[in-house]
């Protein structure tokens, strides 16, 4: 069935109004790769949290013994509002970034859904969902049986959540929403995604039919149907329950915003999903499956670089519009949406993006001790303009340059990886198509050496653990503070550099990060580079002949 664009638009405008805000102000993006995908048998699950307002920083909770009828203080994650309490465990688990000590990780991206089923008198946000659980969790399985009944005993207070869920053996997608004010609990789905396959979600429900009979590899709240039939959602036989029609329903923002992301990511895990085009671009309705095969085993650096597309070579390129500026910015500043003539018209929303606090890639190897087994490569700022740095479940502390509680969202600090990485970026936006090359040559130096140091550090690692696990932490410890340190001394020196290179729209001469000098000492002449012709020709197009050079007739 082919459904109108105006009809699209029509859509547009009615969710626009109930989920708008709530996607630009959290809107994320997750890929998840299972063992059998994976190029060396890890997997993988992807994050960036891209929230204007959120603070790109490392969190740590060591864990702990608590003694008996100790409370826990929830509060929302995105606000710091005061939630309520939970009792607390006897014992909890050390949790770095999203991943844990026994290398669980847990990811998320909001879908908002039917706004009148959100509880606002429930205690457990997302965010908590997410850290509660990584600190009382073994495994995958394990961390849905704690989600699902912390919000059975205490109220969900979210909206529409998508949660990644993984271990190094399983990788699990969950979707969950409130059932209304002052009904506590939620109703859920959570699929394993076979061995073999990759998925992703983005910011909208992607499980629709689901096997209620898969009792091994799909988990469910058992009212989840009914819970629809009794509010008037779904009608039909229970095995043509979808979760996403019935509790998220698409609209044309949902695809082009959101799944957009989805197949992007796929078609650059398997080239056949470009056959979806037409459903992005809102003509067909033939969604995309949740999980594909990917044509080729996945490297954690094919991962890493998913997560700085901007749709370079597709229909939805953001580089070639008039919004892309002269150098070919593949950006665009929010809001998202904007009006022109009481016409409403909208930019791109790719995976990379300029409001990103912090993103990863968690990658989970289960033939190794957990503490060398579990890497977090994470890096803050956006993600196409950061440095992935292996952050080893091992480390008995965070870096400083990346630690919670060095620094803050409102007060600069050169002592802040965060702040380093976007006084580099915001930078580059401005003269995007020179600048990301430099970066670029800095950014894969970087990671090149990660990737070529990960075995030895890791047989290392593994030669002390053997002798001494604690030992072998330290070594990690070391190894990762050593590692930070240099990165954001390295990226302090590239936005020095950039900062010459361009000075004031110019362009100074440089032969391997070296200005070039005249015969005197002096600077070489600057040279002046212009815009490309296609960018004059748009100027000469809206201005006419106002800038047009005329003779002046002698006298």
């Amino acid at each position: 069935m082919m459904m109108t664009k105006k009809k699209w638009t029509v859509l547009t405008l009615l969710v626009a109004g109930l989920f708008g805000g709530l996607q630009s102000s959290m809107a994320c993006t997750n890929v998840l790769v299972t063992r059998g995908a994976s190029a060396d048998g890890s997997t993988f699950i992807t994050y960036a949290a891209d929230s204007h307002d959120l603070y790109g920083e490392l969190y740590y909770w060591p864990g702990q013994e608590f003694p008996e009828g100790t409370m826990l203080n929830i509060k929302e994650w995105d606000t710091g509002k005061n939630l309520g309490q939970i009792p607390q465990i006897d014992r909890t688990h050390t949790v770095i970034g999203n991943m844990n000590e026994h290398q669980v990780t847990i990811a998320e991206t909001t879908f908002g859904g039917r706004p009148e089923l959100r509880d606002s008198t429930g205690i457990m946000d997302y965010g908590s969902l997410i850290y509660v659980a990584l600190q009382r969790s073994k495994t995958a399985r394990e961390a849905i049986k704690v989600m699902t009944q912390l919000v059975e005993d205490h109220g969900y207070y979210s909206s529409g959540e998508s949660f990644s869920i993984a271990d190094p053996n399983e990788v699990w997608i969950m979707e969950m929403i409130g059932k209304g004010p002052n009904n506590k609990g939620a109703v859920w789905v959570a699929v394993k995604v076979p061995d073999g396959y990759v998925s992703a979600h983005a910011n909208q429900a992607r499980i629709t039919t689901f096997d209620l009979n898969d009792k091994e590899n799909v988990l469910y709240s058992n009212d989840v149907v009914s819970f629809a039939r009794e509010s008037g959602f779904f009608d039909g036989k229970n095995k043509d329950f979808s979760f996403a029609d019935t509790y998220a329903p698409l609209d044309f923002g949902a695809i082009r915003f959101c799944e957009a992301r989805v197949w992007s990511a796929f078609r650059l895990m398997n080239p056949e999903m470009d056959k979806y085009v037409s459903f992005i671009e809102g003509e067909s309705d033939e969604r995309m499956p949740l999980f594909i095969k990917p044509d080729k085993k996945v490297s954690v650096r094919d991962v890493q670089n998913i997560m700085r597309d901007y749709y370079e070579g597709t229909p939805l390129s953001m580089t070639q519009d008039p919004g892309a500026g002269p150098y070919g910015k593949p950006y665009r500043f929010r809001p998202l949406t904007w009006e022109v003539d009481g016409v409403e018209y909208f930019n791109e929303r790719a995976i990379a993006t300029q409001q990103t606090a912090f993103s990863f890639v968690a990658q989970m190897r289960n033939w190794m001790p957990d503490p060398i087994g579990g890497i977090l490569w994470f890096g803050v700022d956006d993600a196409n303009m950061t440095v992935y740095l292996p952050m080893y479940m091992g480390m008995n502390d965070i870096p400083e340059n990346f630690a919670q509680g060095n620094g803050h969202m409102l007060e600069f600090s050169w002592n802040s990886a965060f702040w380093v990485f976007n006084w580099v970026a915001n930078q580059a936006y401005y003269r995007y198509s020179y600048m990301i090359e430099d970066i670029r040559k800095v950014q894969t130096e970087l990671e090149d050496r990660y990737e070529a140091y990960t075995p030895a550090i890791d047989q290392a690692a593994l030669t002390l653990y053997e002798e001494d696990p604690e030992m072998a932490k330290v070594f990690l410890t070391d190894y990762v503070h050593n590692q930070s340190r240099i990165a954001v001394e390295r990226w302090k020196k590239l936005g020095e550099f950039l900062m010459v290179k361009y000075l004031d729209g110019n362009l100074h001469e440089e032969e391997d990060g070296i200005f070039l000098r005249n015969e005197h000492g002096n600077p070489k002449p600057a040279q002046f580079p212009g815009y490309d012709e296609g960018y004059y020709k748009r100027i000469v197009d809206e201005t006419g002949d106002k800038l047009k050079m005329i003779e002046i007739p002698k006298k």
